[in-house]
């Protein structure tokens, strides 16, 4: 899933149109073949909290491929069909499955981890997000797909994986929290759980699941509009919107969608491009897998108060590298240097934390609707950014990513007064940390009694 979503926003940066076209037209067919992708993702974002709750996290996945096998047959007959409004179909049909995935698999991971490894586990579909953005990359080389003949076959490639997981991920089990929380089915969720464990002994997983279940009887059930009026979770609500509006309006989608007209406007060879922008992904794949083994140790609030200093730094050098890049030589070199470092910014902090913090900032009833929130704003402004950026780039040019710095800075800041250390929390510690900034108290005992050879049982539970 996730390695669609990275692949579908690199494959459309290097097709190229062959036939008789006016520039102004190719541009606004371009613009619009691109921006379709997000705005597909923010359709499929408000479908998550009712298919997650219908179907639960395995479901959704499952039935999500539909519209990446569909729409990966279309952009393959395109050519056949010589229409680029199929392509233009397609590009919005793939990112429904984009704005599904983006939001459910990290929640169906976050649900199944065990809390001291959920957030390496949680940066995982980041890793394959890269690795597909990289093998798009890699495809998109002329002498590879980047083609006249190859490109149908390059953009269709995204029904493969589908394909596989459509094959493997039924035997996989649903996660135990959806299962017991919120169907109630206690012995599905210990057989689940004893499977993703490796052991027997499940009790105290499940006792804090429990634990849960009981303080959200006292809530009840939430649904996304409600989600805005709820007082103990109001922080973690603008925490989500403003970490996902940091996250898409800091300028990574600019990097990506536009990466080739960056590096030729920083003076690299036509023939060069493509390769320099290969290099780029390899970058930002090695990072995230960096990110996977240090953010058990470091936690989730440094990677992202690193990440975003570091791009906010590298905007604002690269805007100075583009204003002096005609009157010295070497400057060109240096604007690469910027985009990678920012790249490497991006990677260990901005681009995976933000699901993972979603994750445990909310319990099982609410997760589903903050995910919805959550995608709702990082599509937005995911397609705000392929929409704006051209005209920013022509009307205010090196100085347009002075704006993506500011972003940068105002995040940071926000997170560095706001956002609290989640790692190794469980879901309702998390929730606990917030109480204070809500203004709410929210307390919770348990007390586990053996009883002979009996199942341990939970005795109290209060939430005021």
């Amino acid at each position: 899933s996730s390695f669609q979503y990275g692949y579908n926003v690199a494959v459309i940066n290097s097709p190229d149109r062959y036939g008789p076209m006016s520039d102004n037209l190719l541009t606004l067919l371009w613009s619009v073949t691109v921006s379709m992708y997000p705005l597909g993702g923010f359709f499929g974002s408000l479908m998550v909290a009712p298919l997650v709750n219908k179907f639960g996290r395995k479901g959704t996945l499952l039935f999500n491929n539909i519209f990446s096998i569909v729409p990966a047959i279309m952009m393959g007959v395109s050519e056949v069909a010589g229409s680029f409004e199929i392509i233009i179909a397609a590009r919005f049909i793939v990112g429904i499955c984009a704005g599904l995935s983006s939001n459910v698999v990290p929640m169906y991971l976050g649900e199944i981890a065990p809390k001291n490894y959920r957030g390496a586990i949680g940066i995982v579909p980041q890793l394959f997000i890269t690795v597909g953005i990289l093998v798009a990359q890699v495809f998109g080389i002329r002498n590879i797909l980047g083609n006249m003949e190859g490109w149908p076959i390059m953009l269709s490639f995204t029904g493969i994986p589908a394909a596989i997981q459509l094959m493997l991920l039924p035997f996989f089990p649903e996660s135990p929290r959806y299962m017991l929380i919120q169907k109630g089915d206690e012995k599905t969720a210990r057989k689940g759980l004893q499977r993703l464990r490796g052991w027997e002994d499940v009790d105290e997983e499940l006792c804090e699941m429990r634990v849960e279940e009981q303080s959200e009887r006292a809530e009840g059930r939430l649904s996304v509009l409600n989600l805005f009026t709820f007082r103990s979770l109001r922080w973690q609500l603008l925490s989500v919107i403003f970490m996902n509006m940091g996250q898409q309006l800091s300028g990574v989608n600019a990097i990506y969608y536009y990466a080739d007209s960056i590096y030729s406007s920083a003076g690299v060879a036509d023939d060069h491009v493509q390769y320099v922008t290969v290099g780029t992904g390899a970058v930002n794949v090695f990072m995230t897998i960096a990110a996977v083994f240090i953010v058990e140790k470091s936690g989730r609030k440094l990677l992202l108060l690193i990440g975003f200093g570091v791009c906010c730094g590298a905007c604002v050098l690269l805007t100075i590298a583009l204003y002096f890049q005609t009157t010295l030589d070497w400057i060109p070199y240096v604007s690469i240097v910027c985009v990678i470092i920012y790249v490497i910014g991006h990677a260990i902090g901005p681009s995976p934390i933000p699901t993972v913090i979603t994750t445990e900032m909310f319990r099982q009833s609410s997760r589903p609707p903050a995910f919805m929130v959550a995608g709702t704003v990082h599509w937005l402004s995911n397609f705000t950014v392929g929409l704006v950026f051209p005209f920013l780039e022509s009307g205010l040019g090196a100085y347009s990513f002075i704006i993506f710095a500011c972003i940068c800075l105002a995040t940071l800041i926000y997170i560095w007064v706001v956002i609290p250390e989640t790692k190794n929390k469980t879901f309702l510690e998390t929730s606990m940390l917030f109480a204070h900034r809500n203004k709410v108290d929210i307390v919770a005992e348990a007390e586990i009694k053996e009883t002979g050879g009996e199942k341990p049982i939970l005795l109290i539970l209060s939430l005021i």
